[in-house]
Parts: structure tokens; sequence; C-alpha cells
């Protein structure tokens, strides 16, 4: 069972989990399960390689809250143990502590299902090398791929990989975070002092845009448009580790999505044509009509006839593509179709690498 203790070392709360890795434990490192795709990198999002450890807020359920963790590995021989440093909290009620648990696994992928599917990789790698050769391969990845705490923004930040370079990618993941800050700050700050608030930005820099859609929306819209909200602060917050313990905008949920006007999500995070599906995803899911927990579920079973079930079913949502349904599927345990643009094609053709089902970028 996890352990806990709290701690006030440098004046601000925290608390730290111990996370028993179980039979996940053989050959776990806790950088390869990280660093092993690219979404590692996408706000909110922060792997340290000086430390080895990773850090982002989690957004907890049964009420809602949003902690800072930083996640890492003591450097034993044994390293059975992932220690969750909660920061911002001296203690966590039951049902928050399992909402973290069960997110932190998910990403990790420690599940028992998962750690199967580890353990055939590596009988596959060991069939088709020689032992020493193997063991080369498996120190590069060790059969974990990386994916987000929850199945909606796996698929958002798939949808952020389509037809366009890395760093577009990076930068309008980092653009929705910060959003995300926006929206909470905005909606702290309406409950706080409905009557006596004053926007801080100046009137004459605000746009005139006038928004069909929610408050939050139209408040959006007139405050952080045209004049972007203390960007050093915000960039200080994606970035400065999490022992600092600063807020920082997490992974905007569906619900937060929904209700905002398409253009100005398009402008305000450079998504461009992918502005319009996201809100289409947030909105299928909040409206019932995309079933994210049914989805999870049907995943369990993940044979080639399970596959191209949920690929037929993803295919029907606005946007998902071979390529984008082939990300997604993989970030649900499934590795029966490799995504593949233009960058990893260029890749294989410069290893020669035998030919493999490819999911081409559209």
């Amino acid at each position: 069972m996890p352990k806990e203790q709290g701690e006030n070392g440098n004046g601000s709360s925290s608390l730290l989990i111990e996370l028993p890795l179980g039979e996940a434990a053989e050959g776990f490192e806790l950088e390869k399960a990280i660093c092993s795709h690219g979404l590692f990198m996408l706000a909110p999002n922060h792997w340290d390689p000086i430390s080895r450890s990773f850090s982002r807020p989690f957004r907890l359920t049964s009420p809602p809250l949003t902690v800072t963790v930083r996640i890492s590995q003591p450097p034993t021989s044994s390293s059975s143990t992932l220690y969750l440093r909660v920061y911002g909290s001296s203690s966590l009620s039951s049902p928050h502590r399992h909402s973290l648990l069960n997110q932190v696994s998910r990403m990790l992928r420690l599940s028992e299902s998962e750690e199967n599917k580890v353990r055939e990789f590596r009988s596959i790698v060991e069939a088709l090398h020689g032992e020493e050769e193997a063991t080369e391969y498996l120190r590069s990845f060790s059969g974990r791929v990386f994916r987000s705490p929850t199945l909606f923004e796996d698929m958002v930040k798939c949808i952020l990989l389509c037809n366009c370079q890395f760093s577009r990618t990076l930068s309008m993941a980092k653009a929705l975070c910060e959003l995300q800050f926006e929206i909470q700050h905005q909606i702290s700050s309406s409950k706080a002092a409905e009557d006596d608030f004053i926007p801080k930005t100046p009137a004459g820099k605000e746009s005139k845009r006038k928004l069909r859609v929610s408050k939050v929306s139209m408040h959006l819209e007139s405050k952080f448009t045209e004049s972007k909200v203390d960007n050093s602060v915000s960039d200080l917050q994606l970035s400065q580790e999490p022992h600092d313990f600063v807020v920082m905008g997490s992974f905007p949920r569906p619900e937060e999505l929904a209700n905002l006007d398409e253009s100005f999500l398009a402008k305000r995070c450079n998504l461009g044509y992918r502005a319009s599906r996201i809100l289409k995803l947030a909105q299928g899911v909040v409206q019932g009509n995309i079933q994210l927990t049914q989805l999870e579920e049907d995943c369990k079973e993940t044979s080639l006839s399970s596959y191209d079930k949920l690929s037929q079913r993803l295919r029907q949502i606005d946007g998902f593509g071979p390529f984008t349904c082939a990300n997604v599927l993989m970030c649900m345990g499934f590795y029966h179709v490799i995504p593949a643009d233009s960058e990893t094609i260029r890749h294989l053709k410069q290893v020669n690498h035998p030919f493999i089902p490819l999911a081409n970028e559209p």
C-alpha cells in the first residue's frame, strides 16, 4: 500500500506518497517510462534530466482539486518504489489520493495488464535477437509508451500532432495550458468578488469583439486575447521546478473548452483548423455522445478485432483520420499499427527498416 508523509520543508506544505511498483518493479526505470514518446514534452509535462524527475499538475476529482506533483525514483539498486511529492498540501482525502494514484498508474502504465504487455514485448525482443543484443535494445526502450493522465488529454494532443512541425505542437499545447490557467483564474476571481471585480488589463488594450457564447468566453476574449496576461509569469509556471510550488496551468478539461468560441480558441492558441475539431470533441464528451470511460473499458482486450472496432468508432469523431486514430489507440494500449507522419517515414527510410504497416498522416 502507498505510504504518506507530510513535510513543511521550506515554508510551503507538501506531502510525500510512496508508490510501490509491485510486479512492475523488475526492470522499471522512470526515465525510460517517461521519455518513450514525444507526448512527454508537451505542456504541462516537465521532465528534469538533471534530477531525473517528472512534474506536472494533476486534476483530482471528488471534489475537484488541482495539485502539482513531482515524481521521482530513488537511486537504489532495487528501485521498487516511486516518490510522489504533492505540493501545496499536507494531506489528501481518500478520494483525491485514489484519483492521483489512478492517473499516475495510467500515465506510466503500471497496471497488471500493461505489465503483461511489457513482458510480452521483452520476450519478443529476446526471441528475435541474441541475449546481448536484446539487452542493449532494451536499454533504450523497455516496452512502456508514455501517455497522459486522461484519455481526453491524449486525444487532444494527438490532434495537435497533425500536419505541423513538432515545435508548433509544443507551442499549441503550452497555449492550451495557459488558457486553462486564465479560465481558472477568471472563474476564481468571479466567485471571490463578483460585484467588485475590476479587470487588470487596461481598457484600451481590451478586445472589442463580442462573442455569442458563455460569460467565461466573453470575459476571456475581453481580458486576454489582445493583451496576454503576464507572459513572464506564465512561462515560469510552465517551466519552473515544482518544489518552488507555483500555481500552474493544467491541461483543460472538456467542460472548460466546450463553450468557448471557435474563432477565439483558434486565435488564442494558434490552433487553426484544429480548434473546430477540439471543440467538437469536448462538446461530444460533455453532451455524452463520446463516452471516454466506455472507450477505456473496451480497450482492455487488445486483440486485432478489438483494434478494428475501436478504430471504426474513433473514425466517427470529426477530424480523427488514420494517423490520429493510430496515435490514440497506441495511447490506449494497441500497437497493431504504427502512427507515422512524414518525419517517421523519413527516419525509417534512413535506417532502411523492413516494411511494417503505417498509419500515414493525412
